[in-house]
This record gives structure tokens, sequence and C-alpha cells, in this order.
């Protein structure tokens, strides 16, 4: 965390590190009106360089303060059963309802990025991170970690995770898949680290003790947030783009109330309501002061906050609603069931490991722990395939699907180490697909509408990963065996990739009408 803290204080702009930024100012993309176009973007210093490989820096910390002490909740789940003494499967909702609303919360973050910006939204979450893990060293009960751990950390985490991901997106273009893959092997490397930071301090102090130093540590998510600096105008003067909403049926652009030549939001809104305290205060400039300067910060707060939520608003329910997007539909779907299918295998290998007398094998070198490195080389490579001129991203995203899906319906299969390890280091590998998922989102619905579309994806994932295992726990309590979950599964992992196919079946029904169309009228 040194190099985070070093890069902070090189590079934090002072003379707007108190200005408060919405969504429309951290963009900083001008589009053209051809959609094919629509991702062309004005010169600007910090596309695809100089500070944005700090966005990729800063979000994969994210990744690993985040995501990989999400995914090595199994130290602290064998230390509160021995605690509270409850069952294995309310124990298990805890960390099951930290990563669910991790996710869940992602339409609701979207607000706050759109009103108070991608900076400001990080920092928050980790200031609410870290609460959630001190105030659970002090549960005296399973039910007080679902209050503290499951929904304050949850949705620290979730106010953390998703400007990390959106701000990657922003500050790339030509290697968008690439950085997203690099900043999403924090997740990897996370569980690692994160894993063996916990077994010490539970064997060294205890539980309680390792959940209090673990927030302290989850504060380092506020040097992430503080690293993630707005896109301002280029060099050359180019201005961030308008949103859509911002344009009159005529084609003129409404008044933009929402900022001012200096990023600084509601200079105009605010004037009226100013000049009588102005003239005042120059009558009596001792004692209205302060007043004033109250006045005015009241006065742009209120408008970032309509500003933000019209926008929020619109991307939702308004006449730009992202679920008139009929593949943004689709896709929805497809996170309905894909999250579970990658979660089930770490809940149950281990005893598959068991019931095949494979224990001391695995205790070598973990099925788990696979699973985790080939992630990590799966989304970089991935990436760089992705990023390709002659790849398309959707080929390999629906590809890597396929792949995972498959993996999973063999795996039942496999009853040796050996055949295990293949098929968990090829689920390992297809997995890194999740990086692809921002670059896919962007494809479909434009870098203005991400935050919003893209919380509404993790949303369903994280419906996903909090129905998904205790649905594969209930049909072995049915069958008695781990097979059916896999089987299920797999089975409803092909649905979701059903409604992904709909996306080249429509764009090939709508060429095919286009050339149609083009014949008839010559």
């Amino acid at each position: 965390m040194i190099l985070l803290y070093l890069c902070l204080l090189h590079g934090w702009d002072y003379r707007k590190s108190w200005n408060m930024y919405t969504s429309h100012e951290d963009i900083g993309y001008d589009f053209e009106d051809d959609p094919k176009d629509k991702k062309t973007l004005k010169s600007h210093p910090n596309i695809d360089g100089g500070w944005a490989w700090m966005m990729v820096l800063s979000s994969f910390f994210v990744h690993v303060l985040i995501m990989g002490s999400q995914m090595a909740l199994g130290v602290l789940n064998v230390e509160w059963l021995e605690e509270f003494h409850q069952s294995r499967g309310l124990t298990a909702w805890v960390s099951s309802l930290s990563m669910g609303i991790t996710l869940i919360v992602g339409p609701f973050i979207g607000l706050f990025i759109s009103t108070c910006g991608c900076r400001r939204t990080t920092i928050l979450g980790g200031l609410l991170y870290s609460l959630g893990w001190v105030l659970s060293a002090y549960a005296e009960s399973v039910r007080d970690l679902f209050v503290t751990f499951g929904v304050t950390a949850g949705l620290g985490s979730g106010m953390a995770y998703l400007p990390a991901v959106v701000m990657v997106g922003r500050y790339f273009q030509k290697r968008r898949a690439l950085a997203q893959g690099l900043s999403t092997t924090g997740t990897g490397f996370g569980t690692f680290l994160m894993t063996a930071l916990l077994k010490y301090l539970c064997a060294e102090y205890g539980w309680r003790y390792a959940m209090l130093i673990q927030g302290a540590v989850s504060l380092n998510l506020c040097v992430c947030g503080a690293l993630m600096r707005p896109l301002s105008p280029g060099k050359d003067g180019n201005a961030p783009a308008p949103s859509p909403e911002s344009v009159k049926s005529g084609g003129q652009l409404a008044r933009p109330a929402e900022a001012d030549d200096d990023g600084r939001p509601g200079k105009e809104d605010a004037r009226c309501d100013l000049q009588a305290a102005e003239r005042q205060g120059q009558a009596r400039p001792g004692e209205n002061a302060c007043a004033l300067r109250v006045l005015k910060t009241v006065s742009r707060l209120s408008v970032r906050v309509r500003t933000g939520f019209r926008d929020w608003y619109s991307g939702y329910f308004g006449t730009a609603s992202l679920f008139s997007n009929r593949m943004f539909v689709a896709f929805i779907f497809w996170a309905l069931f894909a999250y579970s299918s990658f979660v089930i295998p770490f809940i149950h290998l281990p005893e598959i490991v068991n019931l095949y007398n494979l224990a001391e094998q695995n205790d070598v070198f973990p099925l788990t722990s696979i699973i985790a490195i080939v992630h990590i080389f799966g989304k970089v490579v991935l990436g760089v395939v992705a990023d390709l001129p002659c790849i398309s991203v959707w080929n390999v995203f629906l590809t890597a699907n396929l792949t995972l899906v498959l993996s999973i319906l063999i795996l039942p299969l496999m009853q040796t180490y050996a055949g295990l390890a293949a098929i968990c280091a090829l689920i390992g590998f297809s997995s890194g697909y999740f990086s692809l998922m921002p670059v896919v989102t962007e494809d479909l619905v434009g870098i203005e509408h991400l935050a919003n579309a893209y919380g509404i994806i993790i949303c369903a994932n994280g419906i996903s990963a909090l129905l998904g295992p205790p649905f594969a726990g209930w049909i072995y309590d049915i069958t008695q065996k781990y097979d059916f979950s896999f089987y299920i599964c797999g089975l409803l992992y092909m649905v979701g990739i059903f409604f992904l196919l709909l996306h080249p079946c429509i764009r090939i029904i709508e060429q095919s009408r286009r050339k149609h169309t083009d014949g008839a009228h010559v």
C-alpha cells in the first residue's frame, strides 16, 4: 500500500480536491452521432495512458481488499461455527449475505456515482466497509453479524467496488479489455493474500482481533478512492459531451445547469438565490461571510443532487431507460444464471474431495487454489485476445461461457485428483471472462450509461450468488449426491447462454432486413 500513498502524494490535484463531480464530468468523452462511432473520443492525455494506469492499480487493490477478502471468508466461517454453535446453513448466510449485498446494491450505487462521483463514493464505501469489520469484532451472535458484516460491510464494499470498475472503463478505450483484466486479477491475488492473513491473525490473536485488524487494513480503500481522479477536459479545451437527456427535440442543447466552465455544478441555478445574500454580505461583510459560504455550498449541493438523481432516474425509468434495450435485457437474464455456477465449485469441492478420498492430495495443492491461480491468467489472456483488432469481444465472451458450462457439467464425472485438477484449471481459465463484462456492457449501452448498466448486471449476479449455493445444497439434501447440483446448475447456465445468443441473432436479423430494404429501394 506504500506505493498507493506515494502516488496519492504526487498525483492528487489539490486545486480540485474539494469539487464534487457528476458522472458527466468523470467521463470526459465526446461521442459521435453514428452508433458505429459512438465510442470515438477526442484527444485526452490520460486516455489509454498516463493516469489511466493508476486507475488500473487502484482498481486492482480494490479487488484485493474486497473480492479477495470475501473469497477468504471460509476462514472466519469456521471460527464463527465454533464461537456461536449455530447450524452451518445459518452461519454460512453471513458471508453469503455480504457477497450478495455487494453486488445487489449496484443500481443504487449508480445514484451515488451520478451525484457525488466515483472518488467520493469509493472513499465513503471504504469507511463503511471498515466500520462493518470493526463492529463485527464485537458481535455476540450470528444475527449480529447479519447486520454488522452482512449489511454494513456488504453495502460499503458495494459502494467501493462499482466505481473501481467504472473508472477503468472511462480511462481506457483501445485497451479496455486488457485494463479490466489486469485490474480484476486482484481477486485472485487477494484470495491468496487475505486467506493467509486471516489464518495468521486468527491463530495469533483470535477472530475478533483479526477482524479489527482487517478493518484497519480496509481503510486503504479510501486511498484507492482518492486516486480516482475524474477526467477533466483535455488540453485542447474539449469538454465532455452532453448527455442525451440534455438535448431538446429541436436538436438544440438544453441549458447546462449542472456544471460551469470550472467543473463546479450549479453556478447558474444558484446565482438568483445568492444575489440578495451577496448584497447583504457586502453591507455587513464581517457578519455574513460565513453564512454566504454555507448558502453557496448548500445551493451547489442541491443542484448536484437534483442533477444526479435526474440522470439516474432517466437511465432506469425515463425516455433513455436501459430496459428499452432488448439486447441489454437479454444480458441481464444471462447474469441471473451465470454467477452461481462459478461459486458452487468453491463450496462443494472440499466435500467432493473427501467423498473421493483425495483429501491428502488436496491438502498439498487445493483444487480451489488451482481455480484461483488459473483464473488470474485467464483474465489477462482473455483481455489481450479480446483487444486484438480482428477479434470480437462478444465471440471471446461466448466461447469462454460455453467452455465454463461444459467444464461444470463434466466435473462430477472426474473421480481422480488429476482429472479434477484439469477441470478446475479449465474452470479457472474460462471464468476469466468476468473481466470482459464491463467491456461487453459498455458495447451494449455506451460509456455514458456504464455505471447504471453495470450496476444492474452485478445486481443480477448478486441475486444469483445469493440464491445459487442454497439451491445447490437443497438439491443435495434431496438426492444425497453432489453430481445433480452440478448438472442442474449447468443446465440453468445453458439457459443463460441462450439469452446471450439472442444478441448475435438480433444483429443478423437486423442486417438481413437492411439488405432486403436496400435491395427493394434499388
